[in-house]
């Protein structure tokens, strides 16, 4: 066994490289994104959502560009909005004659639980550039309530 000089550049070098393994493995776009600690399977779709509180109603902005507002379906029940639909490919091309092939095509299925119970009946949605919007009435009784207080 032979001796071996003893850098520290060598060990920081060591170092660098690991940290960046780790922040590669961390920041891994799609295959490492989670939703509520469950890990999402490559190659699935999973639009981004944003749900917002309003007083009397939620709003859910759902995120499904290159969707046909044809091939959403939507379902909404007391505390749950579920919304499936297919980005479908435009026209068909050769594997072989792509550079860079980023968008993701195929069905896609997202689950958003409510913080409150919802009045599914008077629900309303819009799709538009992109962006399908779902109004979600609230019912009465999750609805705040406003009480006065008189001082004496």
């Amino acid at each position: 066994m032979s001796i071996v000089k003893w850098s520290p550049m060598k060990e920081l070098e060591e170092m660098r490289r690991d940290m960046e393994r780790l922040f590669d493995e961390f920041f891994e776009p799609m295959r490492r994104r989670r939703w509520w600690g469950k890990p999402v399977a490559e190659g699935v779709i999973v639009p981004n959502i944003e749900l917002m509180d309003r007083k009397d109603e939620l709003i859910a902005r759902i995120e499904i560009p290159g969707v046909d507002k044809k091939d959403i379906d939507l379902t909404i029940t007391e505390n749950t909005l579920t919304v499936k639909g297919e980005i479908k490919k435009q026209e068909e091309t050769k594997e072989e004659d792509y550079y860079v092939s980023e968008i993701r095509y195929g069905s896609f299925s997202r689950t958003i639980p409510l913080p409150v119970e919802i009045d599914s009946d008077r629900a309303k949605a819009s799709y538009k550039n992109g962006i399908l919007e779902v109004v979600l009435p609230k019912k009465e009784e999750a609805k705040p309530k406003e009480i006065k207080v008189e001082v004496s």
